[in-house]
């Protein structure tokens, strides 16, 4: 899939292969939120900064891309990411909590669905649930297969 989204689009270097990965920390889970961003509703996502060190990992990086994959681990779309912000969980407002596209899409449903996700986390990776965990909000584009790619320039943005 990277292969193919290299090829067709012109400044991409074929050889970066950007991290790969599904939404959520099941396959069921996985396959609900895909259905989201093929959907069009999602446009954006949130993890623990506690769990991308736990992990080792670097946080997102606007202009960066990522495979998502679903619950099998097939490939399945090319993001790209286009704002990032990190703030305590408890900073999430309203706008972000609809470009997340999940469910009812208000704040409330996103804290409710995001705590229990997060605490199951903390659990997994040892640190302690609040709501002052430092959160990687991040806002994306859907790129590739063309058929799911949002319209428009792809351009990216530092804004907060």
């Amino acid at each position: 899939m990277w292969a193919d989204y290299a090829a067709a689009t012109p400044g991409v270097d074929r050889h970066e292969w950007p991290e790969a990965a599904w939404f959520g920390d099941s396959p069921r889970l996985a396959d609900e939120l895909l259905a989201f961003v093929t959907g069009g509703t999602k446009r954006a996502t949130a993890g623990l900064v506690a769990e991308y060190r736990h992990e080792g990992e670097d946080l997102p990086r606007v202009g960066g891309h990522w495979v998502v994959c679903d619950g099998s681990g097939a490939p399945r779309v090319v993001l790209r990411t286009t704002e990032l912000r990190v703030g305590p969980l408890s900073s999430v407002d309203d706008a972000f909590a609809w470009d997340e596209g999940e469910y009812d899409r208000t704040r409330d449903s996103w804290l409710h669905h995001h705590r229990a996700y997060f605490r199951r986390s903390c659990e997994r990776i040892g640190t302690e649930f609040s709501d002052d965990l430092e959160v990687c909000f991040e806002r994306f584009r859907v790129v590739w297969p063309p058929e799911h790619a949002d319209d428009g320039q792809d351009t990216v943005s530092d804004a907060p």
